[in-house]
């Protein structure tokens, strides 16, 4: 299932890919693959990517 929420908190700080990779210590192949539903991210990675987008797990990766 595709994380659009991700993508789109991503856009609204106007980051890419490789920035927000960077900031939560992945690659960008990762995070694209997370986007893409291709990958499910450990709750470590989950915590450093809200960190770095300045939201919540709840508003980035629960499912409604």
């Amino acid at each position: 299932m595709k994380n659009l929420k991700l993508k789109a908190a991503r856009a609204a700080k106007d980051m890419s890919q490789q920035e927000l990779a960077e900031l939560a210590g992945v690659s960008r192949q990762t995070i694209n693959a997370i986007e893409k539903g291709d990958y499910n991210p450990t709750i470590k990675l989950c915590i450093a990517i809200c960190r770095a987008l300045d939201r919540t797990l709840d508003e980035i990766f629960w499912e409604e």
